[in-house]
């Protein structure tokens, strides 16, 4: 029983750092007809808060090297809620972007930190189950912030949306609370200079470095697919409302459901080829999103969600078993390599979208998509776990 309840809290801190992460990304297009801002404008939003995680990921893994895990999580659970309800009352995109970046500072000692405890916590070989677990509660987390913003939106205005985010941010930060016991394996560092050492030895790893091009590239992509297809569907012949934008994020679904298998695969094909099969679907996915009928957009978006989030729950189980120490501070840098892959997403992808439109945004997606399968081909460890 303790197992499953330490379980639950795993997923339960995914879910509440990912509703506020993408919370306002079916938001979007209706954002900036109020505001009177393009689509790469408003996508500052998205940028703010992943450019925030990216800056501070790693000196939160260090600073929970030195006081512990269960402490952090908490703590910045209740404390994100501040932020997102503060949102109320901006009258402006800056003031948006200002309080956005403020949730991302707070972010990273949730889902950092709680990775990192799950590699102290549970065996070797348990971890890519937990890990996909933590998957399956950030993948619901973002899918009920952008589904529940969306219909709330549509109900009773975009200020509404961010009383439900806090709501549920604040249930689930009283669940962590009661549910996650303090950790036992955690061995504490020797300071934060100790820590900063540990770091830049992760640096010097070439597997570790290689693992964290492909978490750039998991976040870029999806990032960049699920923000651009909300205005390529908010658009002409679609016309979908913030209720339907924020539905499509149903799609997430399919991955909570799939991820925590990704164990029992990687034990059977191996990490190395799976992955790889991985990011195939992930482009016939990806290339699928071009085409004109919503259901093969739907589709498509299905298949990118669910392989993204099996990249991304194999990356961060193969973060935490790499790393034999410091364990906070390497899963500290593969978040911010993650979330900076985010950024670029959001703010490059942009860019294509006004030059070329949503044919360019896929041919940019697919060719991240190709790099990350090459890093995985020459870079990672031929390995059955």
């Amino acid at each position: 029983m303790a197992f499953d309840v330490r379980a639950l809290a795993i997923a339960t801190a995914g879910f509440s750092a990912f509703v506020n992460l993408y919370s306002p990304q079916a938001l979007l297009p209706e954002l900036a007809d109020e505001f009177g801002v393009g689509a790469a404008g408003i996508s500052a939003l998205m940028t703010a808060t992943t450019a925030a995680i990216a800056l501070t990921a790693p000196f939160t893994g260090a600073l929970a090297d030195v006081l512990g895990r269960k402490r952090l999580i908490t703590a910045a659970a209740f404390a994100v809620v501040v932020p997102t309800l503060t949102m109320i009352f901006a009258e402006s995109v800056p003031q948006l972007v200002v309080l956005r970046f403020v949730q991302g500072l707070l972010l990273p000692p949730i889902f950092t930190v709680a990775v990192a405890y799950v590699g102290d916590e549970w065996p070797p070989l348990e971890v890519p189950r937990i890990a996909g677990l933590f998957i399956s509660g950030s993948s619901v987390g973002g899918f009920c912030g952008r589904f529940v913003t969306g219909a709330v939106a549509d109900l009773f205005g975009w200020r509404a949306s961010f009383v439900a985010v806090s709501l549920l941010t604040l249930l689930g930060a009283m669940i962590v609370t009661f549910a996650l016991p303090r950790e036992r394996s955690f061995v504490r560092s020797g300071g934060l200079i100790s820590s900063a050492r540990q770091m830049l030895a992760h640096l010097r790893n070439p597997r570790l470095l290689a693992i964290y091009a492909v978490g750039f590239g998991v976040l870029f992509n999806f990032i960049a697919t699920f923000t651009y297809v909300s205005f390529h569907l908010a658009e002409a012949p679609y016309f979908f409302s913030p209720t339907l934008l924020g539905a499509l994020f149903a799609t997430y679904l399919a991955g909570s459901f799939v991820v925590p298998w990704v164990g029992r695969a990687i034990l059977l094909f191996g990490r190395r080829r799976f992955i790889l099969g991985v990011i195939a679907v992930w482009i016939c996915g990806a290339l699928m999103l071009l085409a004109p009928p919503v259901l093969v957009i739907i589709i498509g978006l299905t298949l990118c969600a669910t392989c993204g989030m099996l990249c991304q729950a194999v990356s961060t189980g193969y973060v935490i078993t790499t790393a034999k120490e410091g364990r906070s501070s390497a899963a500290g840098l593969y978040a911010s390599s993650f979330y900076i892959g985010g950024s670029a997403g959001a703010f490059l992808i942009g860019l294509v979208w006004h030059a070329a439109g949503w044919s360019g945004c896929v041919a940019a997606i697919v060719a991240i998509q190709v790099a990350m399968a090459a890093i995985v081909a020459f870079a990672w460890e031929r390995s059955r776990i």
